[in-house]
Order: C-alpha cells, then structure tokens, then sequence
C-alpha cells in the first residue's frame, strides 16, 4: 500500500514556504514593473529584500536554510553562465589585451578601501579586507543588468567581462589569505590554500585552451534535459569541493562553465537561463534581507562617501578598458556603469570577517551599507549611460 504524506515533517515549514511564496510574488511583481520602465530589476530586488527583512516591514528571518541556499546557488548559476559564454582561447587572448586595465582596477579601486579602513581606524587587517571590498565588481549583478538591458553584444561587454574575469581570478589567491589574516588560521595551511587555487585556476584554463570542444564528446545535446542537469549538477559540485578546500565557489562554477564552449554551451544557456532568472532575484533580494535596516545610520555616511569614489574610479576603469573597441563615450560610460556595482565577493568578504574577532561589529554593517548603494545606484546609472553617452557626443562643439 503506497503511503501519501498529507503533512508536513517540519511544523516551520509552512510558515517558511509562506513567507518565500509571498517574497517571490512580490519580486515577479518588481520585475515586471521594472521590465516596463526599461530599468534593471535588480535594486529593486535589494529594496525589496531591506524592506521584507529583519527591521523592515515583514520580518521575514535570512536566517533559516531555504532562502540563503537558494540565494548560493545563485551565484553558482550567474558565474556558471557567465563562463558559459566565453571560450578558454577568447579568456586569454582578451585578458592579455586587458592586462594593463586590470593592474589600473586594482590600483584605482583597492587604495580608496583602504584608505577608509585606516581612516576609521581598522588597522591593517581592515585595510586588507575593505579594499578587497572596494576593488571587486559584482559579476553577478553585471551580468544581470547586460542581460536585462539587452547588452550581450554590445562592443564595451567584453572589455568588461575581461575585468571582471582578472578579479575572480585575483580573488581565488586573495580569499585564503585574508582567512589567514582574519580568522588566525594556520601560515602553512594558508599558503597550501593559497596554491591549491592558483594551480586550479591555471589547470583549467590549461584544459580549456587545449582541449576546446571535447566537452562535446561526453555530453549530447540531442537531450536538453540532460545536459541541464549533468551541466548545473557539475556546476553545484565544483563550488561545494571548492568551499571544502577553501576556494572560491564562485570561481569555481565560473570555471566550469569555461570548459563548455560550442552547441553545448549554447545548449545549455537557453535551458538554464529561467532557473538563473528565479535564484538570480532570490540572491539579490537576500542582500537585502540579511541587513538590519537599524545598523546603517550610523555607518551611511563614511559608507557614501566611499561609493561616491569608488563608483568614478571604477568609471575610469571602464572608460580606459573600453579603448580597445570602437563604441565612442557611449561604450566608455557603459562600461563604467557597469563595473560599479559591489555585490556577491564584497559580501562574502564580510562574513570572513564577521567571525573575526579582529574587526568590529560595524565593519560588517558598512559593508552592508556600501553594497547596498553601489548595487543599487550603478543599475540606473546603467540605465542612464546611453542618453548621456549620446548626448555628449552630439553636443555643439566650439569653433576653433
């Protein structure tokens, strides 16, 4: 006789389910109104995440296991497909051409974050974490806002995913380091960190440059069901081995989405594009929902005037990257819009050092805070690029 559960094992579960129902109704209804204006849904999201979190209108608790396991495997899916629409060849070949643009990022968008982190009297370690902070765009909230401005092949894109590749890369050396500096861990067992992720990174591009198309072999795309399910599967299985050696998950997913290139990639890209749309929102709206809106007054201020730099330094990353395509102040200004969104490391950063006893509690309430406007300003600045791009472009010029 087969057995029917008619209830639930868990007494919490349909308070939880209610609550994630209602959040994602109301995200559906954001991403519609913003689809109508022409703007990127994506500081919406974050709004709507302050607003229904712990402090805000709602109440509903970030700290249970659906909403921040959802809001992981966001990030999984948004690099995994970002990855997915490069080949290891055009990685190297366009991170050669932008080596020089990543040293200026780094440079330019570090040294503000570190200052501050002085500044505020956070000493060294605070320095180290707060211009990682500052110098990592968000790939994830770039991504999104190419795809709902319809960017993809636009001459500036690629350029900018150029940057964003160096700083994942730098991130990969970067994270076991500041876990050493932070935390207390172990000088060799951070070094070990330290090398198992440069030597995987260098290993995958390796394959990826030598062995273009063998994906093909191994995974037919005559079964679209499958190659969703071994491509998203091996994804979710990168990034949890990477987190057991301490290496990026992000990085991680990224990677493998690089190994797949050709009809599987493309393949693959249409049939996990939807699944990307629901946990891209929930990830974004999870920004929102893990700050208390009662921590920011007292770090908003130092946290703008943080953003207000770091946000025109990153616009002269983007304007100098540009100058290897032929897309005019328009690119230039696109480009810059969309570096300047801090998201997915810069929070990740935070946790590190919310275990730490090294920092204070407040480190962790302005980078919540910084976040927050940079990812919600650099979406409308996006939105905005273009009329301004074109503007300045037609403007009378003076006669000599």
């Amino acid at each position: 006789m087969v057995r029917v559960v008619t209830s639930f094992v868990d007494p919490s579960l349909p308070q939880l389910f209610l609550e994630f129902g209602l959040l994602l109704v109301g995200l559906g209804i954001i991403a519609r109104l913003a689809q109508r204006f022409g703007f990127s849904a994506v500081p919406f999201y974050l709004l709507a995440g302050l607003l229904m979190g712990d402090g805000g209108l709602y109440g509903i608790d970030p700290r249970g296991i659906l909403v921040p396991t959802l809001a992981e495997l966001g990030v999984v899916l948004l690099l995994l497909l970002l990855g997915l629409e490069y080949s290891g060849t055009q990685l190297v070949e366009t991170a050669r051409r932008q080596s020089r643009s990543g040293v200026i990022d780094l440079v330019l968008n570090a040294t503000p974050g570190v200052a501050m982190a002085l500044i505020l009297g956070w000493g060294p370690a605070g320095a180290l974490a707060l211009g990682g902070v500052t110098y990592i765009s968000s790939s994830g909230i770039v991504s999104q806002v190419v795809r709902d401005l319809r960017w993809r092949r636009n001459p500036e894109t690629r350029p900018v995913v150029s940057i964003l590749v160096l700083e994942d890369l730098v991130m990969a050396p970067y994270l076991p380091i500041l876990t050493v500096v932070l935390t207390g861990a172990g000088l060799v067992s951070g070094l070990v960190s330290t090398g198992v992720a440069l030597t995987v990174v260098a290993v995958v591009i390796l394959i990826a440059v030598r062995r273009e198309g063998h994906a093909q072999r191994f995974i037919k795309t005559s079964d679209p069901v499958g190659v969703l399910l071994v491509v998203f599967g091996a994804a979710v299985a990168a990034a949890g081995l990477a987190g057991l050696v301490s290496f990026s998950p992000a990085v991680a997913a990224f990677l493998v989405g690089l190994l797949l290139t050709g009809e599987v990639a493309e393949v693959a890209r249409r049939r996990l594009d939807p699944l990307r749309e629901l946990l891209a929102a929930v990830f974004f709206a999870y920004f929102g929902l893990s700050t208390n809106p009662a921590d920011l007054p007292a770090v908003i201020l130092p946290a703008l005037v943080l953003a207000i730099i770091t946000i025109s330094t990153k616009f002269v990353t983007g304007w100098y990257a540009s100058n290897t395509v032929d897309g005019g102040t328009i690119s230039k200004l696109r480009a810059g819009a969309l570096l300047s969104a801090r998201g997915e490391f810069s929070v990740v950063i935070a946790g590190i050092a919310a275990v730490s006893t090294i920092l204070p509690g407040e480190f962790q309430a302005f980078v919540a805070a910084y976040v927050l406007i940079t990812a919600g300003i650099a979406p409308i600045l996006a939105r905005y690029a273009e009329p301004v791009g074109w503007w300045w472009d037609q403007r009378p010029r003076a006669k000599k």
